[in-house]
């Protein structure tokens, strides 16, 4: 008699989507934030946040920034246009491990795939090993793409978690050529958080358009300096096609029901328009170890 499989249904509220195939770093960083949650593999951004307006999934991660390739520019395209808030952010550091078929020597391999990322963030150890690097849409994808083949002329750059899944062995550990590399992940949820400045450091995500006068980015920022605001982050990106209108991205520390940061927005919607919190949460601990972690 056929042995029956039993399939257990995980529930939406504990569920986190992302991007990406299963083992990719999102996923990775995914399940080091909230390790009671499943994870839900989306095939683009626009894909996590339907799931989690759909009701699919709780929470949505998202990577924003890496500290060696810089900003996914899609995302801040895309975040003023979401539906969603953002809840809490997650710094996740980039172990790269050079994954091959077990049984593979190091002089078997002559390609390695992964991530156009990911293989210029080991380009040193690419070249030292005169590999031909493959591009791929994504790390884990690259993976499992060397597993099914079963070529052990190729390798994959990837994480450690990718290699668990697809039954890849890995013969370097931390290929990556810089050490601080690390990708800071924004967290979503159909609901805001209201967090306690008294119980940890917060931050405070929005989006603003400049009127189009001169010195208006120096007028509009003007409030942050004079009222002691610290400005952790500013990103400029065009918008409608226009060369002379531009949206900004801007992280700083505070709440804005504090009397600072408040005063700061007063001055902001002075010289702008458009002005739009995308969320206000607390600082991961990778900013400050006291800062408390993302409620679950």
């Amino acid at each position: 008699m056929k042995k029956r499989t039993k399939h257990v249904r995980v529930k939406a509220s504990r569920t986190i989507a992302f991007q990406g195939e299963v083992g990719a770093y999102s996923d990775l960083a995914c399940r080091t934030a909230y390790p009671k949650f499943a994870t839900l593999a989306c095939g683009s951004f626009e894909d996590v946040f339907a799931a989690v307006k759909s009701g699919k999934a709780r929470l949505a991660m998202i990577p924003v920034e890496n500290s060696v390739a810089g900003r996914v520019a899609e995302i801040h395209q895309l975040l003023p246009h979401t539906g969603l808030q953002i809840v809490a952010e997650h710094f996740q550091r980039v172990n790269h491990h050079l994954l091959v078929l077990p049984g593979t020597k190091l002089s078997q391999i002559r390609t390695v795939h992964s991530h156009v990322h990911a293989l210029s963030q080991c380009r040193k150890f690419i070249r030292s090993l005169n590999l031909t690097p493959v591009v791929h849409a994504d790390t884990a994808g690259a993976a499992a793409q060397v597993a099914a083949r079963g070529d052990r002329s190729a390798a994959a750059i990837a994480s450690a978690l990718a290699g668990k899944i697809y039954g890849l062995k890995s013969l370097r550990v931390g290929i990556e050529d810089a050490e601080h590399n690390t990708t800071r992940f924004l967290v979503l949820a159909k609901k805001p958080v209201n967090p306690d400045p008294r119980k940890g450091k917060v931050i405070t995500s929005f989006v603003f358009r400049v009127r189009n006068v001169p010195a208006a980015v120096y007028k509009a920022l003007g409030g942050f300096a004079t009222n002691g605001v610290n400005m952790t982050k500013l990103e400029s990106y065009m918008v409608g096609g226009k060369f002379n209108s531009a949206q900004f991205y801007a992280d700083v520390e505070g709440h804005p029901e504090e009397r600072n940061l408040r005063l700061a927005f007063e001055e902001l919607e002075f010289f702008s328009h458009e002005v739009k919190i995308l969320g206000v949460y607390y600082a991961d601990p990778f900013r400050r170890k006291s800062a408390p972690k993302p409620a679950e």
